[in-house]
């Protein structure tokens, strides 16, 4: 979806090493002073450690996925990090049929332990239904508890439908949070929205946190933030409600949160406040 440059390849590659390089450094900078490499962690074991995603190009900036993962080893937050500069240059349209454009972040190694498998930023220029609520420019932010390859298989189309609307056990599903109906997707499944969410309740949509689900299985925790909000630089965090139980072992938030860091205009969407929690 991005125009091959005319620019010499090695120049290219001088400029995205060093992006990748400021990038990293930033981050681990405003990641509560987190070390982003391994060896770090083992010469100051006192020191919280941040795993870094190989950087991609989203609009006219970058992103990356990242880990944090404290003293113990034991993860605390999942999340993404972008440029200011990722806000712009985005696609004001889009091919026909769609809604978005998604842009694949995998997950450092390091954050296997946590269950989650990579994350999917989706770009929706003129936003989607239901009709007045989240028809406004807006990212979300998919962080995904199955591969890519399975999410492939997910149709949403003709029989698949059937998997696509089987519910969730009542022990699995986050307190407060019903099924939006019509909310099928390709790739993703069906949505669980919180009717209690300000949206709903003749507030303009501005962030919100939902969870997707695939044959009866959670699949997804999806924080969804407004173009419009980011650019006013916000530092949030906001309490996540949760299941009574979750189907996959894993670390799973109790929080998510949205932060803009000015000394290195970038920002963070994060899952925060990792806990373990078995089937």
């Amino acid at each position: 979806m991005f125009k091959k440059s005319s620019a010499s390849p090695v120049i290219l590659a001088i400029i995205c090493l060093l992006n990748g390089l400021a990038f990293a450094q930033a981050h681990t900078h405003h990641e509560m002073g987190a070390s982003s490499s391994a060896r770090a962690n083992t010469l100051n074991p006192v020191k919280t450690a941040t795993f870094i995603g190989e950087a991609k190009p989203i609009g006219n900036g970058f992103a990356r996925s990242w880990v944090t993962l404290g003293a113990d080893g034991k993860p605390t937050a999942i999340g993404v990090t972008f440029t200011e500069a990722a806000l712009t240059g985005l696609p004001p349209a889009l091919t026909p049929g769609l809604i978005w454009t998604e842009f694949l972040l995998p997950l450092p190694p390091e954050a296997s332990v946590t269950g989650f498998n990579h994350v999917g930023l989706n770009w929706n220029p003129k936003g989607h239904d239901p009709e007045g609520v989240y028809k406004v420019p807006h990212f979300d932010f998919h962080f995904y508890l199955i591969s890519p390859s399975e999410r492939e298989r997910i149709t949403a189309r003709g029989d698949d439908l059937l998997k696509c609307g089987k519910p969730l056990p009542a022990e699995f599903v986050p307190e407060g949070y019903v099924p939006a109906p019509g909310s099928e997707e390709p790739g993703m499944g069906y949505h669980w929205v919180e009717p209690g969410s300000h949206e709903f309740h003749g507030k303009a949509f501005t962030h919100t946190f939902i969870y997707g689900s695939y044959d009866g299985r959670m699949i997804f925790l999806e924080p969804m933030i407004t173009k419009a909000f980011l650019e006013t630089r916000p530092v949030i965090t906001v309490p996540v409600k949760l299941p009574a139980k979750y189907q996959k072992p894993g670390y799973y938030p109790t929080q998510y949160g949205v932060k803009y860091f000015p000394e290195s205009g970038e920002y963070t969407v994060s899952i925060e406040g990792l806990k373990k929690l078995e089937d």
